[in-house]
C-alpha cells in the first residue's frame, strides 16, 4: 500500500531539521528553488537537480486526439508541457 504524499508543511519541517535552520528560512529556500526552476523552464531552459532529475519544457506539435467518451477524433493545437526525467541515482535508490 502506498503512503500519502509528503505535504509542503512536512517538507519544510524536514528541510529545516536537515539543514539546522528554522522553518521560515527553509520555506524561503524551498520557494526560491521553486521560483528559479519555474522561471527557467517557462523560458525554454532546463534545470538539473543533482540526484533528483531534470526539469525541461517540451513543445508538442499539432495532433489528432480521440475523445474517450464518444470516440470522436478532434484536432488539438500545439502546446508546451513540463517534463521531468528522473535521475539514475534516484531510480537506483528506489529499486535497491
Amino acid at each position: 500500500m502506498t503512503q500519502k504524499p509528503m505535504t509542503k508543511t512536512q517538507l519544510v519541517a524536514a528541510l529545516a531539521e536537515a539543514t539546522g535552520t528554522d522553518k521560515a528560512t527553509a520555506n524561503n529556500t524551498l520557494q526560491a528553488i521553486t521560483d528559479i526552476v519555474t522561471n527557467e523552464v517557462v523560458g525554454g531552459g532546463a534545470v538539473t537537480l543533482p540526484g533528483l532529475g531534470k526539469f525541461v519544457c517540451r513543445d508538442r506539435p499539432d495532433r489528432m486526439v480521440r475523445n474517450p467518451a464518444t470516440g470522436e477524433q478532434m484536432h488539438k493545437d500545439a502546446d508546451r508541457v513540463a517534463k521531468v526525467t528522473i535521475a539514475k541515482a534516484l531510480k537506483d535508490a528506489v529499486n535497491a
